[in-house]
């Protein structure tokens, strides 16, 4: 089931009817480098768990993070729209660049945090979304957060938490592109619509089959 299709679904049966998704795209913004360079102190992480809607609306839940962007990362085509990305042939996926406070949060515990808002276990997309566009990925930019996202990827393994083994990936980041302005805090600007999508996804009810206590709630 794509994104769209558990929207509308969830929409016909909470609104009792159907209603317009989404509103007409606004003019891209201009592609930024995985390495975008944030104000002085800050630092840049990116992360791919299914639908950015939903990770950056995770990820803007976290002390210390000063801005989240969704956009699309780990592809081959040159400043990909929304609509080219959610075809699933560019390669994308779909990702939030996560700006923090290294003082406040640090990388270890983004991963710490990624992990339990995220489907560990699938890699053919998350929750509803399928497709590698809806993948998982941890996206590193430096030597540092390869060495500590493997490392927490090891750990997880080695806990014997799971039977299965970890499916996110960890990546060479690349460039990344911004998605079009009607998708930035969509959590906030389209609060009903963003709300009816994540419980038809299923997102939180799996995060909890998973982690149980250990998983947040939205």
């Amino acid at each position: 089931m794509t994104r769209i299709a558990a929207l509308l679904i969830a929409l016909v049966a909470l609104a009792g009817g159907a209603v317009l998704l989404f509103a007409q795209p606004a003019p891209k913004a201009p592609p930024l480098p995985s390495a975008a360079q944030p104000q002085e102190g800050l630092e840049v992480a990116t992360f791919a768990s299914g639908c950015f809607w939903c990770t950056e609306s995770d990820f803007d839940k976290v002390k210390g993070v000063k801005e989240t962007i969704s956009g699309f990362m780990g592809g081959k085509t040159n400043n990909p729209t929304y609509a080219q990305v959610s075809r699933g042939n560019t390669g994308h996926a779909e990702s939030v660049q996560v700006t923090y406070d290294p003082k406040v949060v640090t990388y270890q515990e983004l991963l710490d945090y990624y992990w339990r808002h995220t489907d560990v276990l699938d890699g053919g997309g998350q929750f509803c979304d399928r497709g590698s566009q809806y993948r998982p990925v941890i996206f590193v930019a430096t030597p540092e957060q390869r060495k500590l996202a493997e490392a927490s990827k090891a750990a997880l393994e080695k806990s014997g938490r799971f039977s299965e083994p970890i499916a996110v990936e960890i990546v060479d980041a690349g460039v990344f592109t911004p998605a079009e302005d009607y998708h930035q805090n969509y959590y906030n600007t389209h609060s009903l619509r963003y709300a009816y999508y994540r419980h038809a996804c299923g997102r939180d009810a799996r995060i909890k089959q998973l982690w149980g206590d250990e998983a947040a709630t939205h």
